[in-house]
């Protein structure tokens, strides 16, 4: 029993990222990270935020809007795949 509480609180250290993300420059990106984000919170995710979090209960998606702004979450742009006709000239 022990050892599951160490596998728990490992796991959620790792779930923190060890510096803060670069702000958010496009309003789009910003709005698809954090729809992710409030995604993960309605699934069970714990806040990031800490303390700063008032006992009252929030939307996840303004949760996960204030996380993405103080640079909480981290996130990967990947380049777009090409097209499949553009393989096959």
């Amino acid at each position: 029993m022990n050892e599951m509480a160490q596998i728990q609180n490992e796991s959620d250290a790792l779930d923190f990222p060890s510096e803060p993300a670069p702000p958010i420059q496009s309003r789009f990106l910003f709005v698809d990270v954090a729809a992710l984000r409030a995604k993960q919170l309605r699934r069970g995710a714990r806040p990031r935020l800490g303390e700063d979090v008032p006992l009252w209960p929030h939307k996840a998606e303004r949760v996960a809007m204030e996380e993405v702004k103080r640079g909480l979450v981290s996130y990967e742009v990947r380049e777009p795949r090409p097209a499949p006709e553009a393989l096959e000239a």
